[in-house]
């Protein structure tokens, strides 16, 4: 996953795209490791960890806009 400055740089689109992807693949990975356990279960915690990072950079830019509306 990207780190903290490069989610910085893509644009809301870019965003809400990566976000979309990441929960899709949480998805498919739960489904995946209810039928046969994963052979590596951490990238159920890892992809926990990027979609709340994605969020996370979601909430930041709603509220700058909000503080900052002139921007």
């Amino acid at each position: 996953m990207k780190n903290k400055t490069d989610l910085k740089s893509l644009s809301a689109d870019q965003l809400k795209e990566q976000l979309t992807a990441e929960k899709g693949q949480g998805q498919q990975l739960r489904f995946a490791h209810a039928i046969s356990p994963l052979e590596n279960p951490a990238r159920l915690k890892a992809n926990r960890k990027n979609v709340a990072r994605l969020l996370t950079e979601q909430t930041r830019r709603k509220n700058e806009q909000a503080t900052n509306p002139a921007q």
